[in-house]
């Protein structure tokens, strides 16, 4: 008869179960309707005082296996039920374990490389033994990782096995190609590639940035040990490291992936590079894989942009990839350098002309590209010409970009940039004292001075002009500018046609009647403008009238010889004169129209 009873008592259970769960649905419907009924102005029912609850009846001892859940709890109306999970703060020392992982992928990786390495040179286990531990210790620390990363608290400790493992992985494939030479290098580098993408998919499958970068940043120490250096080989498994962890991070917004993924390409092509610089030896395999870093760079660049929301970073990294190409100079001829410099900023510029129609490529990142590009077009031109056509090529450079990327910011200080570096080189075949004393100069040279002193008069105005700037001070100084250029010129002119006697005092007596008639251009210009834009042009006009006052009395009369004294000293004083009368007449006809027009809108509006 117990059995009956057993189930009468779960009925009674279930039944009670009910009864309190359908209470409460409806206090909470009575709750409901009375807020529903103050929010539309309506008087809220009147409800009776409910009794209190009785307390649920208690569970049967044995709750009957069939039932799938407990009964719900009952909770009075009004009172919240407690929270079932509370989240539990984050522990300050949770860094703790963290550098202790990181400390253990380090130590156990340096370990991997003394027994591959170090126990091959004192001879210890054979070769099979020492590849084939690394192998097994790989495939554990995975296994384990992908374990340990099921378990509760265990993230940070699988991250690090599996890091560990991938690496190792990767170490002893480079000791297989590189220290016992079992396969080919094409072969090595296809297997470290497939087993780098295979290891890395566990950071894109676990959304951790960690773990690749405990894959690739220990890299940059440890391989180059295991192929004693940096070797053509060791760049190669680096460049396919960087080029297969791209797919780990599309969709994510790991910028420090991005950073490691291209420090590990670039930093051995700088050693490499630098060691070509000491040793003074051509390498155009090096070139090459220079370039492959930058193709790495500029795609994975590209790709990323559209999904990350550090873009400007996104494209100093892009551009820190390029970087290498255009110091391959020290390890090709200039020829081929010059063209790779020339490839990346056409490709560079073409990517800032056209990058609003590129996903992700925002005007700052276009900057970025812009000033990349005019960084490689002055290495291209450098590498290209030697000084003496190197900068008149700089100076035409200059104004182009300053006439046609006039309202870009990027293209306007690309343009003082080439200036300053075309004006440099001007000075160092063209100083300053061979304005002072005759000096013998070559054809070659005289045409190159005539030529840059052309364009560098040009290049400063046409990069002021593309400012826009009313700043007299920086009026002035490309008024200095034009000044020495048109002094160049003439006494280099005259240097050529007359010889170092007579052609520079001839020289020296035009550039003296030039600076005059370029104050006299100067006061026209001003006389027919408004009052509030005359300031500029007059005052510039004034400091060259003292500044060809100053030559003729400091210099011209103490140096110059004969005719040239007379003639300079005539000319100047008339064209001064007529300056004088001019501008005063022009100034005087200007305001009397001016109070012509005053009259007339008066009398109008009268």
């Amino acid at each position: 008869m117990t059995e009956p009873h057993a189930v009468i008592a779960r009925i009674r259970a279930d039944l009670a179960a009910m009864t309190h769960q359908l209470d409460r649905v409806s206090t909470d419907f009575a709750e409901l309707d009375r807020m529903l009924a103050w929010q539309s102005g309506a008087p809220a029912p009147v409800r009776p005082p409910a009794a209190p609850a009785a307390p649920p009846p208690p569970a049967p001892r044995y709750w009957p296996s069939y039932l799938p859940v407990q009964p719900v709890p009952y909770y009075p109306p009004g009172a919240a039920p407690p929270l079932r999970n509370p989240e539990s703060k984050p522990r300050s020392e949770g860094w703790i374990g963290k550098l202790l992982a990181v400390a253990g992928v380090s130590v156990t990786l340096v370990g991997v490389v003394l027994l591959l390495v170090l126990a091959a040179q004192a001879g210890l286990l054979r070769p099979e033994f020492r590849v084939g531990a690394g192998a097994v210790l790989a495939a554990a620390l995975v296994a384990a990782g992908w374990w340990l990363n099921s378990r509760p608290g265990g993230r940070v400790g699988a991250i690090a096995l599996a890091a560990t493992g991938v690496a190792t992985a990767y170490i002893d494939v480079i000791a297989v190609t590189a220290i016992y030479g079992w396969v080919v290098p094409a072969v090595g580098l296809t297997l470290a590639a497939a087993v780098a993408a295979a290891g890395l998919a566990l950071a894109r499958r676990w959304d951790t940035q960690q773990l690749g970068l405990l894959v690739l940043v220990p890299m940059i120490v440890l391989a180059p040990v295991v192929t004693d250096g940096i070797t053509l080989l060791l760049v190669g498994f680096m460049l396919a490291l960087s080029a297969v962890s791209l797919p780990v991070q599309l969709g994510r917004d790991w910028i420090w992936l991005q950073a490691a993924r291209i420090a590990v390409a670039v930093l051995p092509l700088w050693i490499a590079l630098l060691a070509r610089a000491i040793n003074d030896r051509d390498d155009p395999w090096l070139a090459g894989a220079c370039a492959i870093a930058a193709l790495i760079a500029i795609g994975t660049g590209l790709i990323l942009l559209p999904g990350t929301t550090n873009r400007v970073w996104m494209a100093l990294l892009t551009a820190a990839g390029v970087a290498p190409v255009l110091a391959v100079g020290v390890a090709v001829d200039q020829v081929l350098a010059a063209l790779m410099a020339a490839a990346v900023a056409a490709g560079m510029l073409a990517l800032a002309l056209a990058g609003h129609r590129l996903p992700g490529v925002t005007p700052a990142v276009r900057q970025v590209f812009g000033a990349l590009s005019a960084v490689a077009a002055l290495v291209a031109v450098t590498a290209a010409f030697d000084g003496r056509v190197a900068g008149p090529v700089l100076l035409a450079l200059a104004v182009v970009v300053a006439v046609a990327g006039r309202r870009d910011t990027t293209a306007r200080w690309a343009a003082f940039g080439f200036t300053l570096v075309g004006a440099g080189v001007h000075l160092s075949y063209s100083p300053l004292f061979t304005l002072l004393e005759p000096v013998k100069t070559s054809t070659a040279a005289g045409v190159s001075t005539l030529v840059s002193s052309v364009l560098l008069a040009s290049s400063a105005v046409a990069v002021l002009w593309s400012w826009r700037s009313r700043e007299a001070a920086l009026w002035v100084v490309a008024g200095g500018v034009v000044v020495y250029s048109v002094t160049s010129f003439t006494v280099t002119a005259g240097t050529m046609l007359a010889g170092d006697g007579a052609g520079f005092y001839g020289g020296h007596m035009v550039a003296t009647i030039c600076w005059i008639v370029l104050a006299a251009a100067l006061f026209g210009y001003a006389a027919r403008r408004s009052r509030a834009e005359r300031s500029v042009p007059i005052g510039a006009g004034l400091a060259l009238v003292a500044a060809a006052v100053a030559k003729l009395f400091l210099f011209d009369l103490g140096t110059l010889d004969g005719i040239f004294r007379v003639v300079v000293f005539i000319v100047v004083g008339l064209i001064l004169l007529g300056m004088g009368a001019g501008y005063a007449r022009l100034l005087d006809k200007q305001d009397r129209q001016d109070h012509e027009n005053t009259v007339d809108v008066t009398t109008d509006t009268g």
